[in-house]
């Protein structure tokens, strides 16, 4: 499953494993998020419940396409979030943050030897995961005439075509919001009613 499919992978709750490498502790946590607040709330309470840890490090994915952000927090560049990342990646899973919490054992283990190691215990955590289907959305926006809301309603096809808010004035101004590979369809469908419908752009904030 690439990037550009319209479904992905999700965690159906969080998981957690802790393997040790030279002496050194490594505590894997994985959790769904759905945003961005939610991921570094997390974080927080995690660096506020693990004071006495090495390092905190983490890699986040939201969205689909999925945004991705790391941290190596103080190990050497690209041991620790990057690698971190790219197990998340190769499960094709998003809105999901995983942070291993490294109490450090009195002997280096190198470049390599960290990396394989931040790499090896969320793949020890994602073992024992539970894994839900999310379908990708867009979020179209439109205006029409009143005469024309009950012919928009009956589009309308709950978890896959769901109407999103409404705002009455002169005309009505409504959202929907409908899977990816639906969209065109939709366009489609409204351009026949004469209703003019814009999608939103995507929010990479």
């Amino acid at each position: 499953m690439a990037d550009s499919a319209s479904s992905y992978r999700v965690l159906g709750s969080a998981c957690t494993a802790e393997l040790r490498e030279k002496g050194s502790r490594f505590l894997a946590l994985v959790h769904p998020v759905a945003d961005e607040g939610e991921g570094g709330r997390l974080r927080e309470r995690l660096a506020g419940r693990y004071r006495d840890a090495s390092h905190l490090c983490w890699a986040q994915r939201l969205g689909w396409p999925s945004r991705e952000r790391w941290s190596d927090a103080g190990e050497p560049r690209g041991t620790a979030g990057e690698p971190i990342a790219r197990i998340l990646r190769s499960r094709e899973l998003s809105d999901v943050v995983a942070v291993v919490i490294r109490w450090f054992g009195g002997t280096k283990l190198g470049k390599g030897g960290l990396a394989r190691a931040y790499s090896a215990a969320v793949s020890a955590a994602l073992e024992s995961a539970v894994f839900d289907t999310r379908h990708a959305t867009a979020r179209l926006r439109l205006r029409l005439p009143y005469d024309k809301v009950g012919a928009v309603k009956r589009l309308v096809r709950p978890g896959e075509i769901d109407w999103l808010d409404e705002e009455y004035g002169a005309e009505v101004a409504a959202g929907l919001t409908v899977r990816r590979e639906l969209v065109a369809e939709v366009l489609s469908a409204l351009a026949n009613l004469r209703i003019e419908a814009e999608v939103e752009p995507e929010d990479h904030s």
